[in-house]
């Protein structure tokens, strides 16, 4: 009977083990097919170093179509691609990786035109794209390539001391022509001098900065331009009178304040502390709050800079309708005296702050399905070499060119360079650290061993 007992009592643990392996290897089963149909992770990285941007997210997210993107390069070095491409089908099921070896997979390489290893082929519909690089930045690049059909030219004035853009100095553009030659847009040079007349080609025009009073030719070129449904950017420092001075430009202020927006003649200055732990000082105004417009919407919590910049005073007239885009802080007060350096903070003609520094305003034409727009900055400095890379002044200027040329779809924050994150410590940190991992750390649980050994023994 026993024996019996015996038999039954095994019959029924192995009955329970099986169970238990069948239940396990079921559970295993569900979760992988789960882990591969759904693809979820979490960045917990303080600057998100493995996170799409939102921009990717949103354009990925946004496809109507499939979207085919084969990367060639010699089979050793997909790994390393597949950390980045791999996150880009998270966001979309219309996405479809390729990873080909030229040297395995010859005529697919000739097929594409490839000609170096390291390429990467963004396909939608019949349109490729190549990306230059194996960054987030260039495949989302060519992406936006791949979905706009249509040549975006950015025009801007030169021959009356503006900002240029072939300028590689500090106080150049060059930094923002590559800015906007990654989203798609073509930068060029324009002069009204030569012609009165904005080119028929120009998808937005920009007003850099004069250094000179524009002739009234040039300024009525403008105004119809934008009247007409054009798009145009107004970037228009203080006229100070020290050094070099800044003309006045009345005949063009004069048309921004027919369309609502008063250009005054003013210098903003910043004491707000937190700018001074940024490493910047009053003559730069700290924005860190915005309005609600298209523009700014996704700048929360990014932080812009404007150096040496004039207020703005909006209105909406009967033809067009303005918005701020930004204020100044509290600290903030503006100086009417622009031909010293010297400016008294305690002035009872200062005005306070905060006040408005951009403004972004919609011109009705009569028109179906046609407005102008415009954008006004009291600055700017805020996108020359020296400071486009200042925090988010960079996402700042490609959110107001997606804006005024109707692509709100790319309005967004750019996916970012990685940050150096290294760790630098003196020679007595170090040893302090080499010590507690050396020996501290590996003494006390040796100590807690031999503890619990004595106490059994």
């Amino acid at each position: 009977m026993n024996s019996r007992w015996i038999e039954a009592r095994q019959t029924k643990y192995a009955a329970y083990v099986t169970v238990y392996i069948v239940v396990i290897l079921a559970i295993i089963s569900v979760a992988n097919v789960l882990a591969n149909r759904y693809n979820k992770s979490y960045d917990s990285t303080s600057n998100k170093r493995f996170s799409l941007s939102d921009q990717t997210a949103k354009i990925v997210k946004g496809l109507s179509q499939p979207a085919s993107v084969t990367y060639f390069d010699k089979t050793s070095n997909f790994a390393a691609a597949k950390d980045l491409l791999g996150r880009y089908t998270t966001l979309s099921p219309r996405i479809h990786l390729d990873y080909v070896d030229p040297d395995k997979n010859p005529q697919a390489a000739r097929a594409a035109g490839i000609s170096k290893y390291g390429t990467t082929i963004v396909q939608i519909g019949a349109k490729k794209e190549e990306a230059k690089n194996m960054t987030e930045e260039d495949v989302t690049g060519a992406f936006i390539r791949d979905l706009k059909n249509n040549t975006r030219t950015v025009c801007f004035v030169s021959g009356s001391g503006e900002h240029q853009i072939d300028d590689t100095d500090r106080n150049g553009f060059s930094h923002l022509k590559d800015v906007l030659g990654k989203d798609d847009y073509k930068p060029k040079s324009i002069s009204l001098l030569e012609k009165a007349e904005v080119p028929a080609d120009c998808t937005v025009l920009v007003v850099g900065g004069p250094k000179n009073d524009y002739q009234q030719p040039e300024v009525d070129a403008i105004k119809k331009y934008v009247e007409q449904g054009g798009r145009a950017l107004f970037l228009l420092d203080p006229p100070l009178k020290i050094g070099k001075p800044t003309a006045d430009n009345e005949a063009l202020t004069a048309v921004l304040q027919g369309w609502g927006v008063s250009v005054e003649k003013n210098l903003l200055l910043d004491e707000n502390p937190v700018g001074q732990l940024m490493g910047v000082g009053p003559q730069v105004a700290l924005i860190s709050s915005y309005a609600s417009h298209p523009i700014v919407n996704e700048m929360k919590g990014t932080a812009t800079g404007f150096p040496l910049s004039r207020t703005l005073t909006i209105k909406n007239t009967d033809k067009t309708t303005v918005q701020k885009l930004f204020d100044s802080s509290e600290s903030s007060f503006a100086t009417a005296k622009l031909d010293s350096p010297n400016v008294n903070s305690n002035d009872p003609k200062n005005i306070k702050g905060p006040l408005t520094i951009g403004a972004a305003g919609s011109y009705k034409t009569g028109k179906e399905n046609s407005e102008g727009r415009f954008v006004v900055i009291g600055t700017s400095i805020w996108a020359d070499n020296a400071f486009l890379n200042f925090n988010g002044n960079g996402d700042l200027a490609s959110n107001i060119m997606n804006w005024l040329s109707s692509d709100e779809d790319l309005i967004s924050i750019r996916p970012k360079p990685q940050e150096d994150r290294k760790i630098t410590m003196t020679r007595a940190q170090f040893g302090w650290v080499r010590l507690s991992s050396q020996f501290l750390f590996p003494g006390a649980l040796l100590l807690a061993g031999l503890s619990v050994w004595w106490r059994r023994r």
